[in-house]
């Protein structure tokens, strides 16, 4: 009886330490010039490689730039997106509707508030919006591919992936971004890394370490109650 109480204190700690890392991860919009070493990149993505996929699949494949070649590819897709229209692989929702659009708007009101854009300037609102582009200054990203062939199961087995990524660059202090936007650029992702057409372009997580003066990094959005959430069907 002692060491399955021992157990379950063990059990309960680790859980409270991985709720604890997660509670503290947040989409990090200003970084320092810092790096993150190549130790810790790999021990990072073998992390995230043990999500669940269906059938083992694991279709994740990872490209992670280092300086100088992130802000190399920042100018090119700046300029992309200032000029060309989007062509992502995946296409964007149909629409954000009742609490999707509520949780959207609130959002992005958030971090206009935090930098300081009035809700009606909209050179304000589209200067902020281009540092998508930039990768709000972060040292580092990461872009995530799946097999084609695999289709929407390759998608969400990505998502298991991308998740794992930033709660374990969490666990290291090492903030990050996952951005859908920058793959609304596939093309130009695809040309500038020599991409295969076989490969699908799922999302980009740029990531290095949070400026905590930086004025976006100052609020949080927060999460539905779990009311909200879970059904419980017990008979």
């Amino acid at each position: 009886m002692f060491l399955a109480m021992i157990e379950e204190l063990v059990m309960d700690d680790e859980f409270k330490l991985f709720s604890n890392t997660l509670s503290k991860r947040y989409s990090c919009r200003g970084y320092l010039e810092k790096e993150v070493s190549n130790l810790d990149i790999e021990e990072i993505v073998s992390v995230a490689a043990r999500a669940p996929t269906w059938c083992n699949a694991q279709p994740w494949k990872v490209i992670v730039t280092r300086p100088p070649v992130t802000k190399v590819f920042a100018r090119h897709l700046t300029q992309a997106a200032a000029n060309t229209e989007m062509d992502p692989d995946f296409p964007w929702p149909d629409r954000y509707s009742g609490v999707y659009r509520e949780r959207r708007q609130v959002c992005g009101y958030q971090l206009y508030e935090a930098v300081g854009i009035d809700r009606d300037d909209r050179t304000g609102r589209n200067e902020q919006m281009m540092e998508n582009f930039r990768f709000f200054g972060a040292p580092h990203v990461a872009i995530i591919t799946s097999d084609r062939d695999l289709g929407p199961y390759g998608a969400m087995d990505c998502g298991g992936f991308i998740s794992l990524f930033t709660v374990a660059a969490q666990a290291k202090g090492i903030a990050t971004v996952v951005q859908a936007s920058v793959t609304g650029y596939a093309p130009v992702i695809r040309d500038y890394f020599d991409i295969p057409e076989s490969r699908l372009i799922q999302t980009a997580i740029s990531f290095g370490y949070e400026d905590p003066k930086h004025p976006a990094n100052g609020f949080r959005t927060e999460r539905a109650p779990i009311t909200d959430v879970i059904t419980i069907v017990d008979n």
